[in-house]
């Protein structure tokens, strides 16, 4: 018998062996699944980097609901679950955040975090660019034309008054400024 005390080597080989192999997602994965595989563990040592890809192979791996309280800055700010250790302590102790030893780190904190602010930066660069590209259109809407064709004529005849009592006219590179018209108050 295996259980059978001093008996550490088995004689027969496994009895029942699985055809397939285990998959989390075989019938249809939902939110808390996906969250855990694409979660990236970082700030691990090797052992416990493997004990945490374990439990989410296997469907084990729970996420916590809300942070917990670090053991070295007694604050709550332990927000991923099975560690003990929040991410700036273990980075400032250079310590593995699960098991609190002084292993050597697998995947550094903060290096995940270089891809998605690239990421992040170039989505960001595809929404300023559209962005122009919409305030383009808006400017050539024939609304906002008519609207300046109203103040044109007032502004000419103004200026040659005032240019003729000053002296000599000059010319204007800037365009013309608009009247404030924020301290306006329109009654219906």
């Amino acid at each position: 018998m295996s259980s059978q005390k001093g008996n550490v080597s088995r004689s027969r080989r496994q009895k029942h062996q699985n055809t397939t192999a285990y998959r989390n997602d075989k019938y249809g994965a939902n939110a808390q699944v996906k969250k855990a595989n694409s979660k990236i563990h970082d700030g691990l040592c090797q052992r416990c980097k493997e004990v945490l890809e374990w439990k989410v192979k296997y469907n084990k791996y729970k996420t916590l609901t809300q942070p917990k309280k670090c053991v070295k800055c007694s604050q709550k700010t332990v927000k991923d679950a099975y560690h003990i250790i929040c991410k700036p302590c273990s980075l400032q102790l250079e310590i593995c955040c699960k098991c609190g030893k002084k292993e050597d780190i697998v995947i550094p904190v903060n290096s995940h975090l270089d891809s998605k602010e690239q990421e992040e930066h170039d989505q960001s660069k595809k929404i300023r660019g559209r962005g122009k590209k919409d305030a383009d259109d808006l400017d050539s809407d024939d609304d906002f034309d008519d609207d300046d064709d109203d103040f044109g004529d007032l502004d000419d005849e103004e200026d040659e008054d005032f240019d003729s009592e000053a002296g000599p006219k000059k010319t204007q590179s800037k365009p013309a400024v608009l009247p404030d018209v924020s301290r306006v108050n329109v009654k219906d």
